[in-house]
């Protein structure tokens, strides 16, 4: 008899267990099938249409170029820094800079990083960093 008591509890247990199982099933698949037009409308990043490059233009000059294929202009800035004798305790000097561009749609802008100011020395160019916004006007 404590056999037919203990399978009716257990049977018991699990049917409200399977109704609400199948319940939370259904209510986290329904949501994400029922408007598949939402990923659609999911907000575009500017990382998705400006892009970046870098490359030399001379013996002392890096060129840096922002890319825009978005369908609106964007203002773009970039800094970097110069350092002159990087290897020298005595002689090393870092020059910060930066630029702002404005990139009209589907267009290229690009800036001169230059080492001029180091002179003879050896020179490096590092802290690179770039950053976009769309434009205000």
């Amino acid at each position: 008899m404590r056999t037919v008591c203990w399978a009716r509890w257990a049977t018991c247990a699990l049917v409200p267990s399977t109704v609400i199982s199948s319940i939370v099933i259904s209510a986290v698949v329904i949501p994400a099938t029922a408007n598949p037009a939402s990923a659609e409308r999911r907000r575009r990043s500017l990382s998705d249409c400006t892009s970046f490059a870098q490359t030399d233009a001379g013996d002392d000059k890096v060129a840096f170029t922002i890319h825009n294929a978005c369908t609106m202009p964007v203002d773009c800035s970039v800094s970097w820094r110069v350092v002159c004798a990087p290897e020298s305790r005595t002689r090393r000097a870092s020059h910060p800079a930066s630029a702002k561009l404005s990139v009209a749609e589907g267009g290229s802008q690009a800036t001169l990083a230059s080492a001029a100011a180091c002179g003879d020395d050896a020179w490096t160019i590092d802290s690179v960093a770039w950053t976009c916004r769309p434009n205000k006007d």
